[in-house]
Parts: C-alpha cells; structure tokens; sequence
C-alpha cells in the first residue's frame, strides 16, 4: 500500500505499507530508515518478511532521493540532517499515530540507524536495530579507506557546483544526491551535529539526548564504513540509550565477505532475517 507522507516543511515523502496478513498476530511497527543514495524498494522484501511476521513494516524515501526526489534536485537545498530530524520524524509520527498501543521499532541501515537519533519522535521507539550506522567521519575508517574517503569527495566537489547536485547515477553510482547531502557527507565531521548551527543544532542534541530505547548496532567485520570507532561513535550520540555494538562475521553466515550491503538480501532471510526478528520481538541476539 503506498503512502503519502507531509513533513512540517510541507515536503511531501513517498513511501510503501507492508500490512500484517489476514490470520497472523500484530507485533506492532517497524519503520526502516535507508542508508544514503539508497531507495527505499531496496527494503522491500525484508519489510515484507517482518509483515509477514506480525509487524506492520513502512519504507520511504527522504527528500531528494528515490520516489521523493521532487523533480530536478538543481536548486533543491536539503541537508543530511534535515533526513533524520524531518523526514524520519514525520514518518515516526505517522506510525505512532496508527500504532494501536503497540510498540513502535526502528531498523536503520548506513546513515538511517545514525539519523533516527536526530528525530524528535524517537524517544518514543521501543527498539532500535541498525545495521551499518555510522556517518562517515573519515578518521573512523581504516587508512586505506579514508583515502577512498577523499578521494570520492575530491569527485565530488567540482561536480556538485556544475550539476547543482551530485550526479552518481551518470558516474553509475546509485542514487543522486541533493548538493547539500553530498556536501554535508564531503565534509566528514566529527560531530554531526555541527552540520546544522543555533536552535537548530540545539535541538538536534536534544532530541539525541531523549532517546532511550534499546540500541542493537551491528554491521559485518568487512564493512569499510562501519568500522567499530564508526559504530561506538554512532551509539555514543545517543548517551542515554542502552546499546550493543557487535561486528557479524561473515564465515557465520556461510560468506568470504558480506560488506556495506548485502545481509538486507533476501538469501539471507533464514539467517540474518530471522536474528533481527527475534531480537525485535523483545529476545537476546543469537
């Protein structure tokens, strides 16, 4: 079922309702927040596998990207935060407001496990799954990837002035990215919220700081991003949440490598599907 989100800006998301089947006992809700240049049908089937579970499961694109692109992205201005503190927060608010007094959770992927500590509306979240989270500082990753690091931002920079956004698809590099996105990303701070300046960044801290559910950060020991100073750093913006920092091996999970993407691949439904389930359902990761 496709749905149509308002944002208090007046932006208007576009995302997809995976409903409980017929017959099977609701859970309560998952919002799956996606990583950055990454649409939200990327999700599809993993939401579908939580519907199909009990959860009603809600995908969505953020401004700029995907089925929210909004036209042309020349002239757009849009910031890597304003994903976290309006986008996933409108949908938040939605999914809250047809909850049914049942819990609400959040599975973020790349930046969207990182960006729900942004939405003011998460203090309200009973789980928090993320998978990959980080927000690309570059002295989190290792010393040959940080030279990846600058070397895609030294692309970046020169093109985004020409363009008036970054044009990975002609580049064959996934999605699009509004120049301010792809700016805030170059710039690679330390302190994310630093990207926004006065009440703004005031209220960013705050609503991290309101976060209190309990955070399960893992990613694959191959993933380039998501290095463990990347996910310590990522939970430690959310002090007063419990967390759970684990790097998966992929040996476990029957692979030489797993990397920044592939465990939301549905070959690994009997496996890494199922773990995130149970340990949204309220259980221990196994």
């Amino acid at each position: 079922m496709e749905l149509a989100f308002t944002c208090p800006d007046g932006r208007e998301l576009q995302g997809t309702l995976f409903q409980v089947p017929d017959g099977v006992e609701r859970l309560g809700t998952v919002v799956i927040g996606c990583a950055t240049a990454v649409k939200a049908n990327y999700y599809q089937r993993y939401a579908a596998f939580l519907a199909t579970a009990g959860f009603t499961a809600i995908t969505f694109d953020y401004r700029g990207i995907g089925e929210s692109r909004g036209g042309s992205l020349r002239g757009q201005t849009i910031r890597w935060y304003e994903w976290g503190s309006l986008d996933i927060d409108t949908v938040l608010a939605w999914a809250f407001a047809h909850d049914g007094g049942l819990p609400v959770n959040f599975v973020g992927h790349s930046f969207g496990g990182f960006g729900v500590g942004l939405a003011e509306r998460a203090d309200s979240l009973g789980r928090i799954l993320t998978v990959g989270a980080q927000h690309a500082y570059w002295r989190d990753l290792t010393l040959r990837h940080q030279a990846g690091h600058w070397g895609r931002a030294a692309l970046m920079l020169p093109l985004i002035p020409i363009f008036g956004y970054f044009p990975a698809k002609r580049l064959g590099l996934m999605e699009d990215l509004p120049a301010g996105v792809a700016l805030d990303w170059a710039r690679s701070r330390k302190d994310f919220t630093t990207a926004a300046r006065g009440p703004q960044r005031t209220a960013l801290l705050a609503h991290q700081a309101s976060v209190t559910a309990p955070i399960l950060a893992l990613a694959p020991d191959d993933d380039s991003y998501a290095t463990l100073p990347a996910m310590e750093r990522a939970v430690a913006s959310t002090p007063n949440s419990p967390s759970r920092v684990i790097h998966l091996h992929p040996e476990d999970y029957g692979e030489t490598s797993l990397g920044h993407f592939a465990l939301f691949h549905s070959r690994y439904k009997d496996t890494f599907w199922e773990q995130s389930l149970a340990w949204l359902k309220g259980g221990d990761w196994v």
